[in-house]
């Protein structure tokens, strides 16, 4: 069958997130999907999501997107791969006009399924992906799954051309079935009314404290900040998590012990909040700082840029898809202390950085990551897929 770009398609998607008040997990990965789904919706595709390990099963319909949340089920032996085959027969007996599914890579979720669609995998991030971007040893189990759901796709997108020639090659899979499509931004939910208003001396953070989002980089820079800037603030908003060298439950509590007095009196964590409340602390920041060990793009990277704040950024490998260093946001190795402080130091006492450097990253936000356009150029490649 051909498609031309008049055709209207109806394409599902499986993800373990999304955010929304009916469905219990979200986060970047569920964020990026929510723009793009929402976005294809509204140029007149259909749009089906799949949401597994929810907590019941439900089926509803909201924002012209029909959703199916697929209950976690518990096996006594064989879990892994009885509940995969079960969201394979839900999917198959659900089917109905779904030309195309799209899945995740992480933990290889459509390892074993026989589906009868053609599947197009994202790789927002693999377990694979992260260790070998951590140099840590990564599961049997999990690498063996994730290898057998690539072996089932019939072509691959990734949102940086960093995180898609890594994993192409982690996966010896053929360079030319990979498509890299940015995430994207509903740019009309993203206006800074005020740049030039913010609380002084304020840095965020915003994900789950996890080793790889380099937390503990960050107590380092902001333990030197505090001593230039007394009344410097760091904020992290996120939920906690173990430690995965150390199997610490709370890498919180592991990050206070590494704060200096004065630092641990100017440190607050928020916790998780509601995403509009996100929006809003990201525009009362100073400066969004985000020294990660481990991405595919880093949604919050690109938010903030949007909403006109000055980030200092990761400078590993994908975010050189996102910042032109010095000109819409600065990037450094999240070991190098030194330059984190510098520059921060910089951005606090100069206004009219600041404000230049937040003006440019809108232009490039809106250049680069706008969804409406990425949509189409999904559209285009799902196309592609299929008439090959």
């Amino acid at each position: 069958m051909e498609w031309d770009k008049g055709d209207d398609m109806h394409i599902a998607y499986l993800t373990p997130e999304y955010p929304h008040e009916k469905i219990s997990n979200g986060g970047g990965m569920g964020t990026s999907i929510k723009n793009l789904v929402e976005a294809l919706a509204e140029l007149g595709h259909e749009i089906t999501v799949f949401v597994y390990g929810q907590p019941v099963d439900m089926v509803f319909v909201d924002h012209k997107i029909t959703f199916h949340l697929i209950a976690q089920k518990k096996y006594q032996l064989g879990g892994f791969y009885f509940y995969r085959k079960h969201i394979e027969k839900y999917i198959n007996m659900n089917k109905g006009s779904i030309e195309l599914l799209e899945a995740p890579d992480w933990t290889g979720i459509t390892a074993f399924m026989k589906l009868r669609l053609p599947l197009i995998i994202r790789f927002h991030g693999s377990d694979t992906y992260f260790c070998h971007i951590e140099k840590r040893a990564q599961k049997i189990k999990n690498n063996f799954f994730e290898k057998n759901a690539v072996s089932k796709a019939k072509a691959f997108i990734a949102p940086t051309n960093f995180a898609g020639e890594v994993s192409m090659k982690l996966f010896q899979l053929p360079m030319d079935k990979l498509k890299v499509i940015p995430y994207g931004l509903q740019l009309e939910n993203f206006k800074n009314e005020e740049p030039d208003v913010y609380t002084p001396f304020t840095l965020l953070n915003i994900g789950t404290l996890i080793r790889k989002k380099g937390v503990f980089q960050l107590i380092e820079v902001f333990n030197r900040i505090v001593e230039k800037f007394p009344e410097a603030q760091l904020l992290f908003i996120g939920g906690d998590s173990n430690d995965v060298l150390t199997g610490n439950s709370s890498t919180w509590a592991m990050m206070q012990e590494k704060m200096t007095d004065k630092a641990r009196s100017n440190i607050e964590y928020l916790g998780k909040l509601p995403y509009n409340q996100v929006k809003d602390q990201i525009v009362k920041a100073h400066v969004c700082v985000f020294p990660s060990l481990a991405e595919t793009l880093g949604m919050v990277t690109i938010e903030s840029m949007a909403l006109s704040k000055a980030v200092v950024n990761t400078d590993i490998g994908w975010a050189q898809d996102l910042i032109n260093h010095g000109v819409d946001g600065y990037m450094h190795h999240p070991d190098d202390i030194g330059s984190y402080v510098d520059t921060i130091s910089m951005l606090f006492t100069n206004k009219e950085l600041v404000k230049g450097l937040g003006e440019k990253a809108t232009q490039t936000i809106q250049n680069k990551f706008d969804i409406k356009k990425n949509a189409l150029e999904n559209i285009e490649f799902y196309k592609l897929v299929l008439n090959s």
